[in-house]
């Protein structure tokens, strides 16, 4: 179950500032999707260290936009970058939590669970070929369902974001129409709709809009108490947005084997309990460090994370990293990350 946790709304999102001189803040910037679990080890994090976190949850775009020009000790992104943009701007990358992105709507009379929802029909709305709830090819897969005949008002993000990368991804993989017409990314020429401000802005305008459909990381849609939509998986099966179901669809996914990058993506995992709109979260870290100090204090805070935050993790429905992948991932920062004098400032043990 979802314990409770403050989503904070707006660009910054200020977790656990430092109150003591001898430790400054970690800074970090970009995913939203990332933000209410960071916000959560944060919490837990100064409260044992004494050291906070500044985090700006300003979508992916902007999270890597800000790693690249050195202004924050780690970006914050859905979308892994390849391996030619890491090396192109000296960066190490590497995944933290999996989460699901999930479609929530807003229909007078149709609750949590009860609409469902294909790949295809999905991208037919996105692309405005379908503007009515009760239209046929809805009403097709939701037989029994009482959909009223209200315009559907599409939701989207306004801001460069791993989430809706996730997303569009998904929908090029399930719609030709869509691969050619729109194709995949953190920010893309939408069809139709209403572009929110990271996830918070997406909930928010869908929440105030009768007949709206958006599309958020999971732990928004149950925070903000949004009804969300069933979604036909690769078996055939309409699946809810669970953690079971976020971890069925990371069950494939070898971490060590995808050392030193971690570049995988979870769209449309095989499986009859996987959630087709996954996806891991990612953190950006310069390789070589100006500043030692933070540039550790960084890898220290995701290291306390891998080792006490997992419960936190499971109570906002993300899926963890086996133990395997949270080693591979200290090999690389062992490896990879190294202070002004060339030294590692992480040994794995």
């Amino acid at each position: 179950m979802l314990k409770t946790v403050m989503v904070a709304v707006g660009a910054m999102v200020a977790l656990g500032a430092a109150t003591t001189s001898q430790a400054a803040d970690i800074t970090g910037a970009g995913s939203t999707f990332a933000a209410p679990i960071y916000g959560k080890w944060a919490e837990a994090y100064k409260a044992q260290t004494g050291v906070g976190l500044n985090y700006q949850a300003i979508g992916s775009g902007g999270g890597i936009k800000q790693i690249e020009a050195k202004t924050v000790e780690f970006g914050a992104t859905d979308k892994p970058l390849s391996s030619a943009e890491l090396a192109a701007n000296d960066l190490a990358q590497f995944p933290t939590v999996t989460g699901g992105v999930v479609p929530v709507v807003n229909i007078p009379g149709v609750g949590a669970g009860q609409l469902k929802l294909t790949g295809p029909l999905l991208a037919a709305i996105y692309l405005g070929q379908i503007t009515k709830w009760n239209d046929p090819r809805i009403a097709a897969v939701n037989k029994g369902v009482n959909i009223p005949g209200l315009p559907i008002t599409v939701v989207h993000r306004s801001d460069g974001s791993g989430t809706s990368f996730i997303f569009t991804a998904y929908l090029s993989l399930k719609s030709p129409d869509w691969k050619t017409k729109v194709g995949a990314g953190t920010a893309v020429s939408w069809p139709v709709g209403q572009g929110g401000k990271g996830s918070d802005g997406v909930s928010a305008f869908t929440k105030q809009t009768i007949g709206s459909i958006g599309y958020v990381e999971y732990a928004y849609a149950l925070q903000n108490h949004m009804n969300y939509a069933l979604m036909q998986n690769k078996q055939g099966v309409f699946v809810p947005p669970t953690e079971a179901s976020f971890t069925a669809a990371a069950a494939g996914a070898n971490w060590a084997a995808a050392a030193p990058d971690f570049e995988v993506l979870l769209i449309d995992e095989p499986g009859a309990a996987s959630w087709p709109i996954s996806g891991p979260t990612f953190v950006l870290i310069h390789k070589h460090q100006t500043d030692a100090a933070a540039g550790g204090a960084a890898l220290h805070f995701f290291d306390w994370g891998f080792k006490n935050g997992d419960a936190s993790a499971h109570a906002l429905d993300y899926v963890t990293l086996p133990e395997s992948a949270k080693a591979a991932i200290r090999k690389v920062w062992a490896a990879e990350i190294k202070g002004p004098d060339g030294k590692p400032l992480y040994f794995a043990h």
